[in-house]
């Protein structure tokens, strides 16, 4: 006879940093990890020792910074052309454009 695996809850300060990670992260906490403390123990280191999607500045959610904006405009007037919309909401775009665009 197999002998049935532990279970052990989740506890409520595992529940709250997970939210937070989630939050963090811009990811979804899976409802079936929740209830079970080692799954979501996995899922926590998981998601800690990924870069944060928002960290409160636009440097670091992705935007380009105003000196990439003020750069990239430069180049547009002197080349006399538009910066397309996509490149304001992403910083790797707005740096390809630039490299582009020097």
């Amino acid at each position: 006879m197999k002998k049935k695996a532990e279970f052990l809850p989740a506890t409520q300060k595992q529940i709250a940093y997970a939210r937070s990670l989630a939050l963090r992260n811009q990811t979804l906490l899976p409802e079936e990890i929740q209830h079970d403390r080692r799954a979501l123990s996995s899922w926590i280191e998981a998601q800690a020792k990924l870069k944060p999607m928002y960290s409160g500045d636009t440097a670091g959610d992705g935007r380009p910074t105003s000196k990439q904006v003020a750069f990239a405009e430069k180049l547009a007037r002197i080349k006399r052309r538009s910066i397309p919309g996509e490149c304001f909401r992403d910083k790797g775009l707005m740096s390809r454009w630039i490299d582009g665009n020097r």
